[in-house]
């Protein structure tokens, strides 16, 4: 890859000045057409358009931000009707956004019953469609599990200064706010981790957006944007080695899942026989996965859990999902950088601690308990390793855009940002 396509949207989006176009930069091949209905019909199929929302009706970004105010003072960032609600209170999150208004569609699963129960010993899974949380999950650097304890679901719990505490807001506006956290782990091998994030969410508008993407003015579509720019630093006194173990940024984005929604990953081919792990939580069943021409589809129907990674020499900066039913293209961009370590968060402590992909994608599902957390589908970036001296730190970007609308044009943006048609 001849750049990594985030300075091209840090560009873009601080001095709006005119830059390459960012799949050119991201090294993929150009577009490819439409695939045929035969081969993809399965995957992205054409369904009729969902009923308008009310405002105040489950589904519509109204009726969430009214139940999200009752429990914290969110702050609700504008550009035009695209609307994102943050919350200080539920660990820096960005419940849900909207591109038209209060009626419009909500695109960020929420769990509500959580938010009234009684807090969960392993996870407490509020929802939102962008969270941040440390890496590892699993490994001899794992968060996640007390030193010698076995890796599994029994003995896991989610560190509580990203799962359960609240997060201080340090300044806003309208179209951005500023979140901090200070944190003092422990890591699987005993290495005491103090650290702090430093996380800042902006919203996009509707023209930064075209820029970016080199998008044509289109009234049949409505979109909204926006970037967050995660700091990771150690503040404590000694540095984070190969030896001591580290953390990394991880990015997890929780969506509504359907039955006809699939999630698209675009990905090198060249030197990667085998460019995704697809057994995270067992091997991902045949007719749920698919990888064709550099492009690896994925069911997002939150009715059988399964996880999938890009390791970072096969990783694109960008992924997506295509929902048929509601006509919404969701777009995710982060950095990649092929060149440096990235963490193995599988819960084993045998394999490479540095073998780690840096692009997931999940599907939920029901455990074989029979309970089920969600349903929802994440798309998921992850930071390098933060191999840090005492007093530095590291960054990783990471912005989401949701479009909807006329089906024939949300092709052709998926074919620009993603090197592929919906199957239309």
């Amino acid at each position: 890859m001849k750049k990594i396509l985030y300075l091209i949207i840090s560009a873009t989006m601080l001095s709006e000045c005119n830059n390459p176009r960012p799949n050119d930069a991201a090294g993929r091949a150009s577009p490819k057409e439409s695939p045929s209905k035969d081969s993809l019909s399965a995957n992205l199929p054409t369904t009729n358009p969902s009923p308008a929302l009310k405002g105040d009706e489950p589904g519509s970004f109204g009726y969430d931000l009214n139940f999200l105010q009752k429990h914290d003072k969110v702050v609700v960032l504008k550009s035009g009707d695209a609307q994102v609600i943050v919350s200080p209170k539920y660990q820096a999150k960005v419940f849900t956004s909207t591109a038209n208004g209060l009626s419009g569609a909500s695109f960020g699963w929420i769990h509500y019953k959580a938010f009234d129960g009684a807090p969960d010993t392993h996870m407490n899974a509020y929802g939102g469609e962008n969270r941040l949380w440390l890496g590892p999950e699993g490994g001899k650097f794992s968060l996640f599990f007390k030193s010698g304890a076995k890796m599994e679901i029994a003995n896991w719990k989610t560190p509580a200064a990203f799962d359960t505490e609240p997060w201080q807001l340090k300044d806003k506006n309208e179209t951005s706010v500023i979140l901090q956290k200070d944190m003092h782990l422990v890591n699987y091998a005993g290495t005491k981790l103090d650290l702090s994030i430093n996380r800042e969410i902006k919203i996009l508008d509707r023209d930064m957006i075209n820029r970016l993407f080199q998008l044509e003015p289109d009234a049949s579509i409505k979109v909204v944007g926006y970037q967050t720019i995660n700091l990771l630093k150690n503040t404590g006194k000694q540095a984070w080695t190969e030896t001591s173990g580290m953390p990394c940024i991880w990015m997890l984005d929780m969506f509504n899942p359907g039955d006809h929604t699939t999630v698209i990953i675009p990905y090198k081919k060249d030197g990667n026989p085998k460019p995704a792990t697809t057994d995270y939580f067992g091997e991902i069943a045949a007719d749920r996965i698919k990888l064709a021409d550099g492009i690896l589809y994925f069911k997002a129907d939150g009715k059988s859990r399964g996880k999938l990674g890009i390791h970072p020499s096969a990783a694109n900066p960008v992924a997506g999902s295509y929902d048929a039913d509601k006509k919404i293209l969701t777009i995710t961009l982060f950095e990649v950088n092929e060149r440096t370590k990235y963490l193995n968060q599988e819960w084993n402590t045998t394999k490479p601690p540095f073998s780690g992909d840096a692009v997931n994608a999940y599907n939920d599902g029901p455990l074989a308990s029979g309970t089920q957390m969600g349903p929802f589908y994440e798309l998921e970036s992850v930071s390098p390793a933060a191999l840090l001296p005492a007093g530095e730190s590291m960054t990783h970007h990471h912005s989401v855009f949701h479009f909807t609308g006329n089906e024939k044009s949300l092709d052709a943006i998926s074919k620009k940002i993603l090197g592929v048609g919906l199957g239309l």
